[in-house]
């Protein structure tokens, strides 16, 4: 195992494996809930479990061994809310083209990764504006699911309203997220898959909604079935996502994962110190954002929204985990989901948006962090976070409060605020609102 340089990182082959095991169950909870929100594009749903277990293979894989670094990759949560709900459902545009513009942020993401832009982009932009961002995708993903499980309703009168709690979906539903907000609150390593497995379990002993046991738990991949992989692999649209009117998602789908991927790599390394090395630490840093920017490249091409760090790689670090054999050890655990498609098509939707639900609030979690006392911050993270989920794009929130924050530093005379950065962000964004007139 010198490979991995355990003994230079201080570890050992039992502690990475125990580590490696810990992320999966944290982060296996992604297969389901991924393909449950992405089969509304259209997409088959039995194609996006065996597309998102063979990406998360290949993007952590990868990494794995050529960063060596011990962080487990897979498709964003957040990223294929939009990719599902704001693109397809909404614009109505078809799910090969937006695979398309995945497939171009990625090459665009993975060609800068060999540069320094994505660090000047990073930290040009003002901390309290990227943790805005984080807030605003966290409420729009959390107002996806509360529509999913009824809970929220639409209403003619004020567009929305509380759903029927009458209903058995939404009563379910409610139930759902209580034990995950549970389970969540007793910081239980696997809370999320846990209380998927067990609401999943109440659904399939009562009926609720239709819900049965699995009459079967393994099965080989369906690879070339009726909706197996082939109907998804390969079949992304490059020459519709070079349209005009596709760019505010292109840059949507790169602005949104650079501050993701960067702000999750770079926490997780904080937290095991695998950065801290003076010689090693940023040649492992800029090699695991390579990883990152290839993997969404990979992941166009097999059927999935944007590949990036799993956040949950932090339960690995923290027992322990410090190289690549961390997450090879991921990898291997999720080739044997490949096998598990009836146990995953058998839990019902009301057990799984819980989930996106108690991740947007994770990700909202980062308001208690912006400094509001600054008035170009507390207007822009206001428009940033209010509009995404009322407008169900990431696109606009992003645009209308970066056009904000410079408009106010302008009026406050506050000059030397206004970075380089921040004007060509601008800039974009005004491009955005400007491109709406080619839809």
């Amino acid at each position: 195992m010198d490979f991995f340089k355990l003994k230079e990182n201080k570890t050992n082959i039992a502690t990475e494996c125990i580590a490696g095991l810990t992320t999966f169950l944290t982060m296996i909870y992604i297969i389901p809930v991924n393909a449950s929100i992405v089969s509304n594009s259209g997409m088959p749903f039995d194609a996006l479990i065996i597309a998102t277990a063979l990406v998360t293979i290949i993007a952590t894989t990868i990494n794995a061994l050529y960063a060596n670094t011990p962080i487990a990759m897979s498709v964003g949560m957040g990223l294929n809310v939009y990719f599902t709900f704001g693109v397809c459902v909404a614009l109505n545009i078809p799910w090969q083209s937006a695979l398309g513009a995945v497939f171009i942020s990625g090459v665009v993401f993975l060609l800068l990764s060999f540069t320094n832009f994505r660090v000047w982009v990073v930290k040009s932009i003002p901390q309290d504006l990227r943790l805005a961002i984080s807030a605003g995708i966290g409420a729009f993903i959390a107002f996806v699911a509360l529509q999913n499980l009824g809970i929220v309703k639409a209403d003619q009168s004020t567009l929305v309203a509380l759903g029927d709690f009458k209903d058995t979906k939404v009563l379910f539903g409610l139930f759902a997220l209580f034990l995950v907000i549970l389970f969540w609150a007793f910081k239980l390593k696997a809370a999320f898959i846990l209380a998927i497995l067990a609401s999943s379990l109440i659904a399939w002993i009562f009926g609720i909604n239709g819900a049965s046991f699995p009459k079967e738990i393994f099965s080989l991949p369906n690879l070339s079935g009726e909706n197996g992989l082939n109907e998804i692999f390969l079949k992304l649209d490059i020459k519709a996502a070079l349209e005009l009117s596709m760019i505010p998602i292109i840059l949507t789908f790169f602005v949104t994962q650079l501050f993701d991927g960067v702000g999750t790599i770079t926490g997780i390394g904080v937290r095991g110190k695998i950065f801290d090395d003076k010689k090693e630490g940023d040649k492992k840093l800029g090699k695991t954002l390579s990883a990152d920017a290839a993997a969404s490249v990979i992941g166009a091409g097999i059927g999935t929204s944007t590949v990036t760090a799993f956040v949950e790689s932090t339960s690995g670090v923290e027992s322990g985990g410090r190289t690549g054999l961390t997450a090879l050890v991921v990898a291997l655990c999720f080739a044997l989901t490949l096998f598990l498609l009836p146990l995953f098509k058998a839990i019902p939707s009301s057990a799984i948006y819980p989930v996106l639900i108690m991740v947007g609030i994770l990700m909202f979690m980062n308001v208690k962090d912006i400094d509001f006392k600054d008035p170009a911050v507390a207007v822009s993270s206001f428009f940033i976070i209010i509009l995404m989920p009322l407008t169900y794009s990431i696109t606009t929130g992003f645009a209308f409060g970066f056009l904000a924050y410079i408009l106010v530093r302008i009026f406050r005379r506050e000059f030397s605020q206004i970075s380089l950065g921040i004007l060509a962000l601008s800039a974009i964004s005004l491009l955005v609102f400007c491109l709406q007139f080619f839809r």
